[in-house]
């Protein structure tokens, strides 16, 4: 049904949204109605927005392709006049519905094989960044955009001057954390660390999308490819960091995640903190902040819902004073903050 919707230019935009998003429920996705709108409007080349009012207006697939070009990936279906290229929107319809038809077909039968949706479309929406993702490096979620939250409101509060600010991500994956902090406070310097192979590419990707043709961001950000619990990781660092934010490995590997799109897709080395309740990483992890820390300084740390009380008294027992434990966007148990102690 999807197929032949999808390929027919006459069919309408609403007809192919709602098919897809049977198909995608049908596999266990569960937003899927809100999927395929995302799926749609990236096999096109337009927003999702886009798409939303080519529904609200009855426009065929065919008016869709013809508005939007069919797709940034699809050569000699645009505007421009290049060989090969057509101009009468008739055209660039007829021309453009089939390979419109194709993307979507490959999008639709990976996401119902449960492949995440942010490695389909090859981005992710993080802060004001849209970061590149792919196989080899977390997808990252919604609720770490607090931890940046976090981090901000108190440098801001504890009036931390921008210029000079010292932070430090640990666990970079993409870079999210850390590009974010960067781009949202002007003068700040930023240390990122990574050590896997294939996330760390993902991160210099984004680092070079991210702060090119920001000025004199690149020389602001410095990525270091290392073992984030060694101490010669950043020790020319050591005690004078105003802030360290970390989103590590952390789930228990005695309970597993059971959705496909994590267990099937995201990186093991990326979900699991190595051992049965999912501490040894971030205790691991917590002692080498400790050290970093200027007296005084923050850390928040992303964690698991059952690993609240373990860290706030893992801190307490490290040197760190007024542990708390802050939630998610479902007011769960998600992160650890602290100061190292002394001022």
């Amino acid at each position: 049904m999807t197929d032949a919707a999808g390929a027919d230019p006459h069919s309408s935009v609403r007809s192919v949204a709602a098919a897809i998003g049977v198909a995608l429920e049908s596999a266990g996705v569960a937003h899927g109605e809100y999927e395929a709108v995302l799926l749609l409007a990236w096999a096109v080349g337009c927003e999702a927005g886009d798409v939303r009012r080519a529904v609200l207006m009855g426009d065929t697939m065919g008016e869709l392709v013809s508005r939007y070009g069919a797709g940034a990936d699809d050569a000699g279906v645009g505007g421009d006049e290049t060989d090969g290229a057509v101009s009468d929107d008739a055209d660039v319809a007829t021309a453009g519905a089939p390979r419109v038809a194709t993307r979507l077909r490959d999008a639709v039968t990976r996401r119902c094989a449960r492949e995440p949706l942010q490695y389909i479309v090859g981005t992710a929406p993080f802060r004001y960044l849209s970061l590149d993702v792919g196989p080899g490096v977390f997808v990252p979620r919604p609720e770490t955009e607090m931890a940046v939250d976090l981090a901000l409101d108190w440098l801001r509060s504890a009036c931390i001057p921008g210029a000079g600010t010292r932070i430090v991500d640990l666990c970079a994956g993409t870079g999210a954390i850390g590009l974010s902090l960067v781009t949202e406070l002007p003068a700040s310097q930023v240390w990122a660390v990574e050590e896997d192979d294939d996330a760390i590419v993902w991160t210099r990707r984004n680092a070079s999308r991210v702060l090119d043709g920001i000025a004199g961001a690149a020389d602001r950000y410095h990525l270091v490819q290392a073992d984030a619990t060694d101490a010669a990781t950043l020790a020319q660092l050591d005690g004078t960091v105003d802030a360290v934010v970390t989103n590590p490995p952390y789930i228990p590997l005695a309970t597993p995640p059971e959705q496909p799109e994590v267990i099937d897709w995201d990186p093991h080395v990326a979900l699991f903190g190595g051992s049965g309740d999912g501490l040894h990483i971030p205790m691991l992890l917590l002692r080498r902040i400790r050290t970093l820390l200027r007296p005084g300084g923050l850390v928040v740390m992303e964690h698991d819902i059952t690993q609240g009380v373990a860290l706030r008294e893992a801190a307490l027992r490290m040197g760190f004073v007024r542990p708390r434990t802050e939630p998610d966007l479902t007011g769960r148990d998600r992160f650890l903050v602290a100061l190292r102690d002394g001022q």
